[in-house]
């Protein structure tokens, strides 16, 4: 279900902020100083998973002050939509992973599908070692016990967008973390 340029912007004035721009900010400050301290000898790979962690990844990449090699996945299950479904890959990683340590950066770990078979699919390459950043976790249980590396914020089960994540293909751009009202 597609909305338009004036439903988004009603949503969007409509939302719950969870977190600023400013906490988002302190917060990608922290998690680069963890990767930091993992991943800075080991020349790693580091994929954004598309379209979700254009924004963290960018942001994310600029902090990370030791040498890597970037590249991105396009995976989805959602396909501009509000609930999973089918994973549809769009895209593989162009990098060889045989013999790599992987970074996997990603908005949001809701139900962990996605990520966990971006993970497996690195895996099978060859890489030697899979870690993996989102920005947001989201706090419900997950059936496949699928947990992220590295966490910026956790937040309760509702319908989120802003720093990456969208409403309906809308509202990525959105400098913070919003809940959509009522979700």
């Amino acid at each position: 279900m597609t909305i338009s340029a004036t439903e988004a912007k009603e949503i969007f004035h409509a939302a719950d902020l969870l977190y600023s721009r400013e906490q988002v900010e302190a917060v990608m400050d922290r998690m680069a100083a963890e990767i930091t301290l993992k991943l800075a000898d080991s020349d790693p790979i580091v994929l954004s998973v598309m379209n979700g962690g254009l924004v963290m990844g960018g942001q994310l990449l600029t902090r990370l002050d030791f040498p890597l090699r970037s590249d991105y996945v396009h995976a989805t299950r959602y396909r501009n939509g509000t609930s999973g479904g089918e994973l549809h890959w769009l895209r593989p990683p162009e990098e060889l992973m045989d013999g790599k340590a992987v970074l996997i950066i990603d908005d949001i770990l809701d139900e962990g599908v996605t990520l966990a078979a971006i993970v497996e699919g690195c895996r099978n390459q060859g890489a030697t070692s899979v870690s993996t950043a989102v920005l947001v976790e989201k706090m419900h249980d997950r059936t496949n016990g699928f947990k992220a590396d590295f966490v910026g914020v956790q937040a309760e089960d509702r319908y989120l967008f802003g720093y990456g994540m969208d409403y309906k293909g809308y509202l990525r751009n959105a400098a913070g973390i919003y809940a959509v009202a009522g979700s």
